[in-house]
């Protein structure tokens, strides 16, 4: 009778899930977003908030959970019901943070169900007009006399600035120091100030001061060259191979049903083809994605498994 019993419960659970995925979203959806306010994942969270209620026909409630970096809102995610209705907007810190972080619960392959890549964003080689830089070979040949002497400023210890710093100096053999700063921001002003005289950070974050010629793009990390900077060169065009990005995706937790999944993915991909956010997107030098939710696992798990290595490899710690 045991054994029957739970045979037709497990018929009942199998019968009600496609119905409660088809009925899906029926209530608000909260959406975490585990960055401050002017941060990478905020920025696409309020892009595509308003396009995304209209598909899904609810709300779309953001939920700001910034503590140490990014890991108590996703931890909060992970833990949460497969219902649809809890989600969480990452930036490409997510699947560094488990090598990073003693309180992290989340595996960010086996705990999170990946609804799409949004955008990748091409990060730039920039210097302060007075560091005496004015192109990459001009750099490279300061880089490589002054050494350790020479600093470069990251956007924090455990952020893609920092992460991409250290593949540069890996694929080009520099020994320079690094300083971080509390977030681009302060990175950004720290560099018009004079006080450091170059990094690498996602284009949109300096975009502006490059425009007004505050700051000097010298390269760019992408495959090809940006759109928004033809005459820059890549870093590739000197050390072959080398490539770096950053990106920011949506998930949800593992064993979302699929149909919710599909209907998350549709409402996104959607979302992104409309003009206005695919236009501001582009503006702030990001590459318009939507990929599937396969591909966008896929991402993750080779992110994972690289930036773990790069990490132990290089002994890089939150100091």
């Amino acid at each position: 009778m045991t054994r029957l019993l739970i045979a037709a419960g497990l018929v009942l659970a199998a019968a009600v899930a496609p119905l409660a995925a088809q009925e899906y979203p029926i209530k608000p959806i909260r959406l975490v977003v585990p960055n401050s306010a002017g941060g990478a994942t905020d920025v696409a969270a309020r892009l595509t908030q308003n396009r995304m209620m209209e598909i899904l026909g609810q709300p779309l409630v953001l939920d700001y959970r910034v503590a140490a970096g990014g890991v108590v809102g996703a931890n909060q995610v992970a833990q949460s019901a497969p219902d649809g209705y809890s989600l969480i907007m990452v930036f490409d810190s997510f699947t560094a943070n488990p090598y990073l972080f003693k309180d992290v619960q989340y595996d960010p392959v086996k705990d999170f169900q990946p609804i799409s890549m949004l955008v990748h964003g091409i990060q730039v080689l920039a210097a302060y007009p007075g560091a005496g830089m004015h192109n990459f070979a001009e750099f490279m040949r300061l880089a490589k006399s002054k050494g350790a002497a020479l600093d470069l400023g990251t956007a924090g210890p455990g952020t893609s600035s920092r992460f991409s710093i250290e593949l540069f100096k890996r694929a080009t053999g520099i020994d320079s120091t690094l300083i971080h700063y509390k977030g681009g921001g302060p990175l950004v002003t720290a560099m018009l100030g004079g006080q450091v005289p170059a990094t690498i950070i996602t284009l949109g974050v300096v975009m502006a001061q490059v425009k007004a010629g505050k700051l000097l793009p010298l390269a760019v990390t992408s495959a090809k060259r940006a759109k928004l900077l033809p005459d820059v060169p890549t870093v590739a065009e000197t050390y072959p191979g080398f490539q770096v990005q950053s990106w920011i995706g949506l998930l949800a937790p593992a064993g979302t049903p699929r149909p919710i999944v599909d209907r998350l993915h549709a409402a996104m991909v959607r979302t992104l083809a409309t003009p206005d956010v695919h236009d501001k997107f582009e503006a702030q030098a990001y590459e318009v994605i939507g990929g599937t939710p396969e591909a966008f696992g896929a991402w993750i798990k080779t992110e994972s498994s690289n930036l773990g290595r790069l990490i132990k490899d290089r002994g890089i710690t939150l100091e």
